[in-house]
């Protein structure tokens, strides 16, 4: 089955420029935004220039970060201001954040006035808040409106909005009064007043608010769109449900490469450069790497133990790994339960001894079966025994500082993702070798 770039490239092959620009016009943005950063440059910039502007500002809008930068590159600057003039407050203010700082100023003066106030008013913000994230491109409505009145502004003025799905009503300084959505309009007598059919209870959030607070109240609402107030309750601007999609991408993607301890690129990861990649992981790894260096110390010190049970070496890479193992797992659950709100400090005391517990329980079981198979392995039951009751306490630890770190973390301002999985297991494989020995002089030496 022949695909959409093979098309595009068979096309471009014959310079049938207007089947090409034909078969463009079909096709949705989002599947030609994932397609022409493929084609080679000069490609992408002949393709960009047949597609009719409104169809341009959707793909444009809808390009990774750096294929932005990199299609602009190509164009005059004509052309950059017609795209770029065109694109959502939003979406622009983001392109110009990421931008070069010369390069940023010099698209914000070739915009229209109108334009350029908007997206300095976004960018006087600060970073990952919703006054940063929000548009400006909402529907107003005052209480004194008809509904046909309102209908008929929404015909007028809608299509230069972000969306109609929901409008708000303001009074004369601005202030968010309530909301009625586009299907109560359209279903309510055309003579109602928008003050007795608006909803005066709306959710909002201010423009200082983290943008994760944006999509969690978005979420829990099962809102399409949701409206940003200054501090003096002022409608300024709505986030979308797409800028929130765009949200939770961004932090869930900050918060595998967190616990995955890598810093995350300031790029796309696969699209940076390899020694960039490289610096971005190093820094953790040195950490842990000095960190490990504990491990051997303590093994060191125990030499004289080692000798006289030379045994109980086998049995401590099964140790650490699995307590490292338990540990990250509850590192794990208990950042995502702090993400999703499902643990709180009303209920941290509760999870956490939960998760010992359950630490126990897991311990006890892997310890019952290790003091057999390591019995099984070297004929000793005191090692066997030493063994199985080091798995027990290891995995207990495992789970409470699994558990109490990203509580700590959240406590102190901290994103408990920080709390990554090679953190927990390096600590757990330091505590989990000394525990271990002395456990072995408690049991073998009493």
């Amino acid at each position: 089955m022949e695909t959409l770039a093979d098309t595009l490239q068979e096309l471009l092959a014959a310079q049938h420029w207007d089947e090409l620009k034909t078969f463009l016009s079909q096709k949705n943005p989002i599947d030609l935004a994932g397609v022409l950063p493929s084609l080679p440059a000069t490609e992408c910039a002949l393709c960009f220039r047949l597609l009719e502007k409104p169809k341009a500002v959707e793909v444009f809008e809808s390009l990774e970060i750096d294929d932005q930068q990199t299609l602009l590159a190509g164009f005059r600057d004509e052309q950059v201001r017609d795209l770029v003039e065109h694109m959502s407050p939003d979406d622009r203010a983001y392109l110009l954040d990421e931008l070069p700082a010369r390069v940023a100023k010099r698209l914000l003066r070739m915009l229209s006035p109108s334009e350029r106030q908007a997206t300095s008013l976004l960018l006087g913000y600060k970073e990952n808040t919703a006054g940063r994230i929000m548009t400006p491109e909402y529907i107003s409505l005052k209480t004194y409106l008809r509904v046909s009145e309102s209908l008929h502004k929404i015909r007028k003025i809608g299509l230069d909005k972000e969306t109609v799905y929901y409008c708000y009503v303001i009074d004369e300084q601005r202030k968010l009064l309530g909301m009625i959505s586009l299907k109560d309009l359209v279903l309510a007598d055309p003579e109602g007043r928008i003050g007795d059919l608006m909803h005066r209870e709306v959710v909002a959030v201010h423009t200082d608010d983290d943008q994760e607070v944006v999509a969690h109240a978005m979420k829990k609402y099962d809102l399409l769109a949701i409206p940003v107030v200054d501090r003096e309750d002022r409608l300024v601007g709505i986030v979308t449900h797409d800028d929130v999609m765009d949200i939770l991408e961004e932090e869930a993607t900050e918060d595998i490469y967190r616990l995955g301890a890598v810093a995350a690129p300031e790029q796309s990861y696969f699209k940076a450069k390899i020694f960039t990649v490289a610096t971005h992981r190093v820094g953790w790894l040195l950490v842990l790497l000095l960190t490990n260096t504990l491990t051997g110390s303590i093994i060191m010190d125990q030499n004289t133990l080692l000798q006289s049970v030379v045994a109980l070496a086998a049995f401590v890479p099964l140790l650490i790994g699995s307590g490292g193992n338990i540990g990250s797992q509850t590192s794990t659950v208990m950042v995502r339960g702090l993400a999703l709100q499902e643990v709180t400090f009303s209920n941290a005391f509760l999870m956490l001894l939960r998760e010992v517990g359950i630490g126990l329980i897991l311990g006890s079981l892997l310890g019952a079966m290790v003091v057999i198979w390591a019995y099984w392995l070297q004929g000793d039951w005191l090692v066997a025994l030493v063994v199985g009751c080091s798995l027990v306490v290891i995995s207990t630890i495992a789970t409470f500082f699994g558990g109490l770190l990203p509580l700590i973390f959240v406590r102190i301002g901290i994103d408990p993702a920080v709390v990554s999985a090679p953190f927990i297991s390096t600590m757990v494989d330091v505590l989990g070798v000394f525990t271990y020995f002395q456990i072995a002089r408690l049991i073998i030496f009493r």
